[in-house]
């Protein structure tokens, strides 16, 4: 069995209301991954996910041009062993 771990990002730029959080989810059930999404009150969004290192660079090389109308400027990562409290790869409602 691959190691599994967490990649924890923050996305910078034209990121809300063009579809991110929709299109990171259906990235992340592409490459099997298991986390969440959501939006941030500053305008960035933030994504949890865990999976093989493989599945995870992917979907950071993904999200650093996002869905078709998202303008990402910047994202930082933090990497860390997966905690496997995930089932699934959930859209979390807006924080606040």
């Amino acid at each position: 069995m691959m190691e599994k771990q967490q990649y924890h990002l923050l996305v910078e730029g034209r990121v809300q209301g063009v579809g991110f959080r929709a299109a990171t989810q259906r990235v992340a059930h592409e490459l099997n991954l298991s986390g969440w999404v959501r939006n941030l009150a500053d305008g960035r969004v933030e994504i949890m996910a865990e999976g093989t290192v493989e599945a995870l660079e992917s979907l950071l090389q993904w999200a650093k041009q996002g869905p078709r109308f998202a303008k990402v400027s910047d994202i930082s990562l933090q990497s860390s062993a997966a905690t496997h409290q995930f089932t699934g790869f959930e859209i979390n409602a807006d924080s606040d």
